[in-house]
């Protein structure tokens, strides 16, 4: 059987993989991956074999190549009402609540809903905050992330202990291709 890069391609659409996931965890540029599904390059044979273990499954997606870096997040002590400006600036429907590196909670659009009855101005977010939500390493495999966002709205990603980085449902739609 010749492998070509159509085949690659048409296997790399199916798993729901993008070209830039591929490549990151074949060790290779998304530009390579890109010439080597268009034909218009010949890789070794050791490329041909990464790129086939994780479209067949050998490898999975680690949540470091899909989590978004820059948290946006809240403080215990902000209003409510700076909450609500930040979601709409930058069109977020939650947000983790943390203080000095610690993950206390979090504050979603439902749950500021839930509470419009308060005065929202005088509000603080630890007043209303709802559970933190579930952390996981960069390590991790993205299918550990999909169980979980089907009851939270968001998962942290850490390394050494340490916050650095955020899937939402959101993100996560959009590794499906």
């Amino acid at each position: 059987m010749v492998i070509t890069g159509e085949m690659l391609r048409k296997m790399r659409e199916e798993r729901g993989i993008t070209q830039t996931q591929l490549a990151k965890i074949v060790g290779v540029s998304q530009a390579h991956i890109a010439k080597i599904e268009s034909g218009k390059v010949n890789p070794t044979l050791s490329t041909i074999n990464r790129i086939l273990s994780v479209l067949e499954g050998g490898l999975e997606i680690e949540c470091g190549s899909v989590m978004k870096r820059n948290i946006i997040s809240a403080k215990p002590n902000m209003k409510v009402t700076d909450v609500i400006k930040i979601m709409k600036q930058f069109s977020i429907s939650q947000m983790p609540v943390i203080e000095r590196g610690v993950s206390l909670g979090s504050i979603t659009e439902k749950t500021i809903i839930n509470n419009m009855k308060r005065n929202l101005k005088r509000t603080f977010v630890r007043d209303i905050m709802d559970k933190p939500f579930p952390m996981v390493s960069k390590k991790e495999n993205l299918e550990v992330v999909k169980s979980l966002l089907e009851y939270n709205n968001a998962v942290l990603v850490t390394e050494n202990g340490k916050i650095i980085g955020i899937i939402t449902k959101s993100d996560l739609l959009t590794t499906m291709k």
